[in-house]
Parts: structure tokens; C-alpha cells; sequence
């Protein structure tokens, strides 16, 4: 169980700070406890999560260490590409819902390539690849982001600052 004031990742909802615990009943007469979450990036936003709920995934935000260990592993990661299509946006959204970090890193790596692939064939890459690329990119973006104090424009810039020149040829996180 997370406490209040922790930095939690909600879903594809991503970095949330938990601003309270409560009891509550919502259209129901069972009272549950809730976490009441504030995304970071939408202040205006109040998410009451039920705590006992295992359909969303939650978990701790990363450490400042962790952020740099799995910079140092992006240039190593492998790539996940899959040609048929409807399977392809079935393993990537639940890539995207587990929100595990390595494997968001290899799915914005592996569409990274392959819209640099399409690129130079005169094509571009499929829409739905395009937005979920995007959505990879933001959760990661943010994450990283609020753990290392920085703004969400300044992240990119900062993971290729810390790869060596020859690390930075196909990594466009």
C-alpha cells in the first residue's frame, strides 16, 4: 500500500502524487478505501482509485539510480516489431498498460526505427504506431521528468547527454 504523498505511476494516466486515502462510497453501499491521486502533469484533475482495484496497474515512481541504470541499458535494448498489425496494437497498448519501464524503452526504440526504416523508403509510419509511440514517449518523459527535477522538454536531451556519441544513433526517446 502507498501513502499519502507518494509519486505513484497510474496507469496510462502516469505520474500522480497520492493526496489522500479515504473511505467512500460511489453509487454502491460498500464503502471501499481510495487513493485520491493528482496527476502531476494535470493538476486540475482528481482521480479516486480504489485501493483493492488490480485492473489498473500501480506502482512506485523510479529512483533517480533506476533512471540512470535504464539509460545505460537503451542503446542494448532489443527490438519488439510485429508485422501483423491487429497484433501488433494488441501487445503494444498492453505494453503501454503495464507501464514497465524496459519495455517502453524497447517499444519507443523499436517504432523509432521502423519510422526511420519507413522514412527512407518514402513512407511514413502507421498512425496508430505514431500515437502510441507518442503515449510511450510521454508516460517515460514524465516519469523521468519529476525523478530527475527536470522539465519534460528537457528529458530527451538529458538521456542523450548521458549516452556516449556512438549509443546515440537510433535512440530517440
Amino acid at each position: 500500500m502507498f501513502e499519502k504523498n507518494d509519486y505513484i505511476i497510474y496507469g496510462t494516466t502516469g505520474v500522480c502524487k497520492i493526496a489522500g486515502i479515504e473511505k467512500k462510497k460511489f453509487n454502491t453501499s460498500v464503502e471501499r478505501e481510495y487513493y485520491i491521486l493528482k496527476p502531476a502533469y494535470d493538476p486540475n484533475s482528481t482521480i479516486y482509485a480504489p485501493i483493492d482495484n488490480n485492473m489498473i496497474n500501480i506502482r512506485k515512481i523510479m529512483t533517480v539510480q533506476e533512471v540512470y541504470n535504464l539509460i545505460k541499458t537503451m542503446p542494448d535494448n532489443e527490438t519488439i516489431w510485429i508485422d501483423d498489425i491487429n497484433l501488433r496494437k494488441e501487445k503494444y497498448n498492453e505494453i503501454l498498460k503495464r507501464g514497465d519501464n524496459v519495455e517502453l524503452v524497447k517499444l519507443i526504440r523499436t517504432l523509432y526505427l521502423e519510422k526511420e526504416k519507413k522514412k527512407i523508403e518514402g513512407k511514413k509510419l502507421y498512425v496508430g504506431d505514431e500515437k502510441i509511440m507518442s503515449e510511450a514517449q510521454r508516460l517515460l518523459h514524465e516519469e523521468f521528468a519529476l525523478v530527475l527535477n527536470i522539465k519534460v522538454d528537457e528529458v530527451l536531451p538529458f538521456i542523450l547527454g548521458e549516452l556516449e556519441p556512438t549509443e546515440k544513433e537510433d535512440i530517440n526517446l
